[in-house]
């Protein structure tokens, strides 16, 4: 599955990473590549719950969002 994810550089020059179609699925990296990498495991995570629960799993194909300050 594919997943929109938004990228957002804190105060502290940390990348932010937050998934829209999964509501509280956020993370965060040191690099952008890092971001990435840990929104990966999040987004596996956060799947894994909600088979776990038999809920049902948000759908979203989109494309990566890139936001600097």
């Amino acid at each position: 599955m594919k997943y929109t994810v938004i990228l957002e550089r804190d105060e502290d020059g940390y990348y932010v990473v937050s998934v829209p179609a999964l509501p509280g699925c956020f993370t965060q990296g040191k690099t952008r590549e890092e971001a990435l990498e840990n929104a990966k495991e999040a987004i596996e995570s956060y799947i894994g719950s909600l088979r776990k629960h038999n809920e049902p799993i948000p759908e979203d194909v989109g494309e990566e969002v890139v936001l600097d300050a």
